[in-house]
């Protein structure tokens, strides 16, 4: 959101530079992100000043070129060459001198005069045309003044050139009450305790009822409040340049005085309104409803828009003229042959506005405000303020009374405060007559005080203040976040024996481990494209959660696997040439089995592209499976899961890949994608993806930690190669390693393997084991012993031959 500098201290009395009034407004929560200097004319028409043609002169080097001298207010006149036919002695004319920087129209890059010869003749300046300042588009010759100004007046003065600055607030969604000037004033106003000077509307008369409205509201729960009025006799033009400048400061286009003032009130005030041409109103009634779907609308931006029976919209006795709190349409808007307009100042309900907008992909400042809730007690108010300033600047009569539409009253939200609540979540004790104070500079006022509390009484445009809490922090952020004094200790009431496990904390345990290794944590939308679970066979298909009242196709079910969003987010990437991605999620998936909605929490990690970048010592390296198992095993590990075992990973989503289970519950599933999933989400190259059930980790995750004497003896290293049948797994091995020796055996791992044309269906490891005993040194007789009992099972229940 832009705020206007010089705007805001209309509303408020500020002797703080931007600066300190953008740390002021960070403080209370509306974060500054931005201040910029914004000058009505680019570059401030620095270095150019007023000055006086003492003599002009045909150049002897070229027919369409003059020599002049020229009286700046300088000891000595300047000598310049101008090629303007319109140039004459006499005049007074703008001067750039040299040093000044302009911006021609038209021209990004700036201008910068310097001393030069053209011809042969010394030019030390240059007399200036309109569009060569900034000031407009004509290039006919230079501007001759009419003004008694010395020479040497700056133009800047002449012009009236003024600088302002654009403050940027990034304004968070609870905090629509601050979506315009008055409201940021608001903050102000608590924190510095001082009085805001909103514009008076006792002028307000109606000069007659010339040109009355009927109107009727049919949807009030759409509407709950609409106020219109009409002006007859206006005469629509360019605005006045303090109106053009303020809107220019906050980038907003002019357009006329009359749309003019609609936008500088939804931005003074936030409060949108919208003018319709009267003449344009068929049988002069206004009508707040909504109309049958597939009604084909044309909107101000020329486009034909499909309407549904859910978008409220704004009427009159033959047609739709404008969809409400949204977008105007492009029959009934104001154009310079407008005499007379009706009015329009309302409160819309957020849910409708919200859902019409994104419905067609439309976000103007009206539906930014409206949608996140506006002021229920601001339209009459803001409609007489707009009144005058039309009249101000296009002339005019109110042509009718104000018809205001208001059957149910928004209430002031009533809440129970109590001040050992408030010190305690605040952390301080604060001076009741503070407190009070904070509250009533925020509009808060207070009724039914007590020893121990008070109720609250909340106006309604702050939607964002229901309970106690939200009332408190209202007082903190006010009060100052940084006052709040840090104990020089800190202490517990109690230190439990059984700690409860915070899945929080595990969370964020997990993805700090995987930051650590280099990943980036994603964040994806639960809705996701329905073709998505028949990509996962008949089983998905059918449990698939529909949304009954979805957006779009695309967004239509919720996700039944964290794989294909992750998907997306790689396409996103590599479509923008970042190729070696690592990420994860935790996210949930949703699913609908035997009548029943279930959801699950679930941890996605995905390895593409390089796991290693190229260097003058050592060249790129691709990601491969065993990258990937490495970091399953330190996320099972982080989370002390032990005695896994392991089968093979689902074919239907796995090219190869490994599911570990615990007590025959699988815990996770990684492997490499099938290239059927990744072309469906436009990703050629190949994706490790590993997922993890955190439901099920988070169950078997035991705090308690386990020690154990390291044992004094040393362990012992034999090695073993043999050769078995192709289909026998290195995990099949360990598996009967350990259940044929269970005391001295510590680990076991291959450290070679080889297959060739001459094993004929067979494969050879080369498998270590490491040996210990915590009670004694091994003998060479125990270990012989072990590693025989080690190959004759092998070779009984395997066939291995043992080479060797």
């Amino acid at each position: 959101m832009k705020i206007s500098y010089k705007w805001l201290k209309e509303l408020i009395e500020i002797t703080e530079s931007p600066e300190e009034i953008g740390k002021l407004l960070t403080a209370t929560g509306l974060e500054v992100e931005n201040i910029e200097e914004i000058e009505s004319v680019r570059g401030g028409l620095k270095g150019v000043v007023i000055g006086e043609v003492l003599t002009c002169e045909k150049h002897p080097e070229a027919d369409r070129l003059k020599i002049t001298t020229v009286d700046t207010g300088l000891a000595e006149p300047l000598n310049i060459v101008c090629g303007a036919a319109n140039v004459a002695a006499g005049q007074k004319v703008v001067v750039a001198t040299v040093g000044a920087i302009l911006y021609p129209t038209g021209n990004e890059e700036a201008l910068v005069l310097k001393k030069s010869k053209i011809r042969g003749a010394l030019s030390e300046g240059m007399i200036c045309a309109e569009d060569e300042l900034g000031l407009g588009t004509s290039h006919d010759g230079i501007l001759v003044l009419e003004t008694e100004l010395p020479n040497g007046t700056p133009a800047s003065e002449y012009f009236g050139i003024s600088s302002d600055y654009l403050i940027e607030i990034g304004l968070t969604p609870n905090r629509a009450d601050a979506a315009s000037h008055f409201g940021v004033a608001r903050d102000l106003r608590a924190v510095l305790n001082r009085k805001i000077n909103l514009p008076s509307v006792d002028a307000f008369v109606i000069g007659n009822e010339s040109l009355s409205m009927e109107v009727s509201v049919e949807n009030t729960e759409a509407c709950p409040r609409y106020a219109g009025l009409t002006i007859s006799g206006i005469t629509v033009t360019e605005s006045p340049a303090w109106l053009k400048q303020k809107l220019q400061t906050i980038g907003i286009r002019s357009v006329n005085n009359i749309v003019d003032v609609t936008n500088y009130i939804c931005h003074e005030l936030g409060q949108p309104m919208h003018a319709f041409d009267a003449n344009k109103v068929t049988g002069k009634k206004v009508i707040v409803k909504t109309v049958a779907s597939d009604t084909i609308f044309k909107t101000l931006d020329g486009q034909d828009r499909k309407l549904s029976d859910q978008d409220l919209m704004i009427c009159n006795a033959a047609d739709a003229m404008c969809i409400a709190g949204v977008f105007g349409g492009l029959e009934s808007g104001v154009t310079n042959e407008t005499t007379s307009i009706f009015l329009e100042s309302a409160y819309f309900s957020p849910v409708w506005v919200r859902r019409t907008a994104q419905r067609f992909s439309l976000k103007t400042d009206s539906s930014f405000r409206f949608e996140r809730g506006t002021d229920p007690n601001m339209p009459v108010f803001a409609l007489k303020r707009a009144a005058l300033l039309i009249q101000e600047i296009a002339g005019g009569t109110i042509s009718s009374n104000i018809t205001d539409i208001y059957p149910e009253p928004i209430s002031d939200f009533r809440v129970n405060m109590s001040y050992r609540n408030i010190n305690r979540l605040i952390g301080k004790s604060l001076d009741i007559a503070q407190i009070e104070n904070i509250l009533q500079g925020l509009d808060i006022s207070i009724e039914e005080r007590t020893e121990k509390g008070f109720t609250a009484v909340v106006p309604p445009y702050r939607v964002d203040v229901l309970r106690e809490a939200d009332v408190i922090e209202e007082i903190l952020r006010i009060y100052g976040f940084g006052q709040v004094e840090l104990s020089e200790s800190l202490s517990s009431d109690f230190l439990s024996d059984f700690p409860v496990n915070d899945p929080e904390k595990l969370k964020m345990r997990i993805a700090e481990l995987l930051a650590a290794n280099g990943f980036n944590e994603m964040i994806n939308n639960s809705l996701t494209k329905p073709e998505y679970s028949v990509l996962l066979g008949e089983e998905s298909a059918g449990s698939v959660v529909k949304i009954l009242n979805y957006l779009s196709e695309d967004l239509s079910v919720m996700r039944q696997t964290l794989i294909f969003s992750g998907l997306e987010v790689i396409a996103h990437n590599v479509n923008r040439r970042q190729r070696d991605l690592k990420l994860f999620e935790f996210g949930k998936t949703y699913h609908h089995i035997n009548e029943k909605y279930t959801e699950k929490e679930r941890l996605s990690v995905f390895l593409t592209g390089n796991v290693q970048d190229e260097s003058w010592i050592a060249k790129s390296k691709e990601v491969v499976f065993h990258d990937l198992s490495t970091i399953v095993s330190q996320v099972l590990s982080a989370m002390k899961i032990k005695n896994i075992e392991k089968q093979d990973a689902d074919a239907a989503i796995f090219q190869y890949g490994l599911t570990l289970t615990l007590n025959r519950k699988p815990l996770v599933s990684f492997g490499l994608l099938k290239a059927g999933l990744t072309r469906n989400a436009d990703v050629k190259a190949q994706v490790l993806f590993a997922d993890f059930d955190w439901e099920y980790l988070l169950r078997q995750y035991d705090s308690a930690v386990q020690y154990k004497e390291v044992s004094k003896f040393p362990e012992v290293r034999r090695d073993l190669s043999l050769v078995v049948d192709k289909k026998i797994t290195f995990e099949e091995l360990r598996q009967i390693a350990y259940k044929t020796e269970r005391q001295l055996l510590r680990s076991v791992n291959v450290f070679d393997v080889y297959e060739g044309a001459n094993l004929e269906g067979r494969k050879s490891y080369a498998i270590s084991f490491i040996l210990q005993d915590d009670q004694q040194t091994l003998t060479d007789k125990v270990i012989d012993k072990s590693m025989s009992r080690l190959i004759a099972t092998y070779e009984r229940e395997l066939n291995a031959i043992i080479r060797k």
